[in-house]
């Protein structure tokens, strides 16, 4: 550029700059000044740029650093576990023993429970002269795990002053069996309400699993057959309420925990029916 100008000053200090050089003149300025203009815009971009990635790089230090202490936590919380774990493994043997034939002992009465119940409701079915259940209208047909988890209801217990326990938990029963997945839903949680901790407890939680089964809302219903083993551990619908969540798992396609609850109910509940199916099932995942 100072060429161009000391050139210019030359050619009209000695008076021989023509007009047409000075129009090549002009011309070669402008083209100079517009290349300045770009190179300066060019300059305002990069600057942009640059402050845009400063600022992104000090968001992925923060990111990093939350992540980091989470990680940190989550590895403290673990080793917790792994000490509790050892501290468990170094319990005497005789401690060990005792449980395990603690367990098999409640497994035996859960066993001989089921036996009585399935007595008194053949008896009480006999005395109510009830119809045959019926498969609901408006949802799928009951799978091979239904058929044992309708069998066991109404303890032969609910005499008289029990009446209306009893009335109100068929209704709710004969509700659901009607197809009206909703309604009983409804009347099974307003029984749960009234008779919160009753032997006809655990089956209401359960059947509140099934209308969300049957609706085909499995997150629902494993959560409400999660409800009906933690909150009825002595029951008698454990084994099914496993077996339909192991049952749900697989129809969202997480054959992991699906395998691992087909498993429980085996080696937990080996004489009862969902056992068997269970092992029917895992025969089938790949």
């Amino acid at each position: 550029m100072k060429r161009w100008i000391v050139f210019l000053i030359g050619l009209l200090l000695f008076g021989c700059a023509s007009s047409r050089d000075v129009r090549m003149l002009d011309k070669e300025m402008d083209k100079l000044y517009f290349q300045i203009n770009a190179l300066r815009r060019e300059n305002d971009f990069t600057k942009n740029n640059l402050s845009d990635l400063r600022a992104e790089n000090q968001r992925l230090k923060t990111d990093l650093s939350l992540r980091l202490e989470n990680i940190q936590s989550e590895m403290q919380s673990l080793s917790t576990d792994i000490e509790e774990y050892k501290e468990l493994l170094k319990r005497p043997s005789k401690d060990m023993d005792r449980i395990k034939d603690d367990m098999e002992d409640r497994l035996k009465t859960l066993e001989e429970r089921r036996k009585n119940q399935e007595e008194k409701i053949r008896e009480l079915e006999k005395r109510l002269k009830a119809p045959e259940p019926k498969t609901p209208s408006p949802g799928p047909k009951p799978m091979e795990s239904d058929k044992s988890a309708s069998t066991k209801e109404i303890p032969s217990e609910l005499k008289g002053s029990s009446t209306g326990m009893g009335d109100l938990y068929k209704d709710a029963y004969e509700t659901f069996h009607k197809g009206n997945l909703e309604g009983a839903r409804r009347k099974f949680e307003a029984f749960l309400k009234q008779y919160p901790n009753t032997e006809l407890s655990d089956n209401a939680q359960f059947w509140i699993g099934e209308t969300y089964y049957l609706k085909k809302d499995y997150e629902k219903a494993i959560l409400e057959y999660e409800k009906a083993i933690v909150k009825y551990p002595e029951g008698d619908k454990i084994p099914a309420a496993m077996f339909k969540q192991a049952l749900s798992f697989l129809e969202l396609r997480d054959k992991t925990n699906a395998t691992n609850l087909f498993k429980r109910v085996i080696e937990k509940y080996p004489r009862s029916d969902q056992a068997e199916m269970a092992k029917k099932k895992l025969e089938t995942i790949k």
